[in-house]
């Protein structure tokens, strides 16, 4: 009865074991390395099992995951042994293309044809390590053999307990660490990936000349993800009017991180184009509409349209929360929310009425998703936060005198600490904030403005007697 052929571990054999090693000898007369178990189990000071094969057919069929170590005859022929499921079926003088166990691919050799086997040793079997086996005056086939992804090589005339054992050793602790290091590349490349997608699609201010500060902090809830279905953006058109929009997507997956990534790209896009209000928000529905994976899906939204003198605001809501917001010298308090609409693709006629608000001189307006407000409250209990109490949590920071970068981190870190640990919902919360005094000082305009980053640190504190300075803003 055929011994059926395994399927290639995914983690190397030296991570399973402990103390045993196992090695497979491919070579047409395996007898002919004259070393027997005893001598090399004592020569390696713990038990060996050594399994032979004399092509490469009867190779694959006993390359378990147990093993550990293969010892490959470089002298073997390809296809020898008949055919069958080890049998390559690829030409002898192409290198091997790995699998998804992590493993490199073999480099092309100029001895492709002496190597025939070797390849497709490696490319049966990533993630063992593999010793070949030559002749001793053929030196260049044995290095040109570790060229192309052998851990070492062994000459026949050589070849004692001794010196096998101590091979197989250090090439099954040469291949964990070529796995080990290809995995790090792999994380840097993909971290360095990460970060050109950061900046792709976390937005960058455009609010050069309106003489208002930015601030932003995204967190998104899904462990690990780059992006939360939470989204905002921020653009001054020509006009001098600055366009400030956050919304959520229901849901925290990659489809509605997706969607929300869209919906900023159409917000931005449409703004520009003179859109605002009702009109905005109705054909924002329509690409909600139509690019939603399904009928359930909806999108909360909060838009503000600031006049260019900064005094005065239009308010959309669309069942999202209000916007706080922070005059100087008086405590916050939250944009009237009465008169909002319905969430974006709730209602297929929807309205969002367009409400004034005064601002007044010196202000801040803090804009934020429900990630914010729906954590614990504290003391071990099921209470939500809310919005009352995240009122009072950001009153009690702009009487410490924060502001900016610093108010927005100590409030997201206040409130996953009183939620007793990281909050499982998308968090987005951006600050635009009018201060006359720095205009002037600025000349009429503001420091540019940079884009949030996600999860940022902290930035060091700065002095109590600096922000003692600074309005309460």
């Amino acid at each position: 009865m055929p011994v059926p052929v395994p399927q290639q571990r995914s983690v190397p054999a030296a991570e399973t074991s402990h103390g045993d090693l196992t090695l497979l000898v491919i070579e047409d007369d395996p007898a002919g390395t004259t070393i027997t178990v005893p001598e090399l189990s004592a020569a390696a000071g713990t038990r060996v099992r050594v399994r032979t094969a004399r092509n490469l057919t009867e190779a694959a069929r006993l390359l378990t995951d147990d093993v550990d170590c293969i010892l490959l005859d470089l002298a073997l022929p390809l296809t020898g042994g008949g055919s069958g499921p080890g049998t390559p079926t690829t030409d002898a003088g192409t290198a091997g293309t790995g699998t998804s166990g992590g493993s490199l691919p073999e480099p092309v050799s100029a001895r492709a044809d002496e190597l025939a086997a070797l390849t497709h040793v490696l490319r049966i079997a990533p993630l063992h390590a593999v010793l070949a086996l030559t002749a001793q005056d053929d030196t260049e086939l044995a290095a040109e053999a570790v060229r192309v992804g052998a851990q070492d090589y062994l000459f026949r005339g050589e070849l004692d307990a001794r010196v096998l054992s101590r091979a197989i050793r250090y090439a099954v602790e040469r291949k964990r660490a070529d796995i080990a290091q290809h995995q790090l590349t792999e994380s840097r490349l993909r971290a360095q990936e990460n970060a050109r997608l950061e900046r792709g699609l976390l937005p960058t201010p455009l609010l050069d000349g309106s003489g208002l500060s930015f601030a932003a902090r995204y967190r998104p809830g899904r462990s690990r993800a780059l992006l939360g279905g939470d989204f905002y953006d921020v653009v001054r058109t020509p006009d001098g009017t600055v366009h400030a929009m956050i919304g959520d997507v229901c849901g925290h997956g990659p489809d509605e991180a997706a969607l929300g990534v869209e919906l900023r790209i159409a917000w931005r896009a449409l703004t520009l184009a003179g859109l605002c209000g009702d009109e905005l928000l109705s054909t924002l529905q329509q690409v909600l509409e139509h690019e939603r994976q399904s009928e359930e899906i909806f999108a909360t939204l909060c838009t503000v349209d600031i006049a260019p003198d900064g005094r005065r605001a239009g308010l959309c809501l669309a069942g999202h929360p209000a916007p706080l917001l922070a005059r100087h010298g008086l405590p916050a308090r939250l944009l009237p929310y009465e008169d909002g609409g319905p969430a974006l693709g709730l209602l297929p006629r929807a309205r969002w009425p367009r409400r004034q608000v005064e601002l007044g001189g010196a202000w801040s307006l803090m804009m934020y998703t429900d990630g914010l407000i729906e954590g614990r409250a504290g003391n071990g209990g099921s209470e939500r936060l809310g919005q009352d109490g995240m009122v009072a949590m950001v009153n009690s920071r702009l009487e410490q005198g924060l502001a900016g970068e610093e108010l927005l981190e100590a409030a997201v870190a206040e409130v996953r600490e009183l939620n007793g640990g990281e909050l499982t919902d998308d968090v987005a919360v951006l600050l635009l904030g009018r201060d006359p005094e720095r205009i002037r000082r600025w000349g009429g305009s503001a420091p540019r403005s940079h884009p949030a980053s996600v999860d940022r640190q902290p930035s060091p504190p700065v002095a109590r007697a600096a922000r003692a300075q600074r309005p309460p803003l």
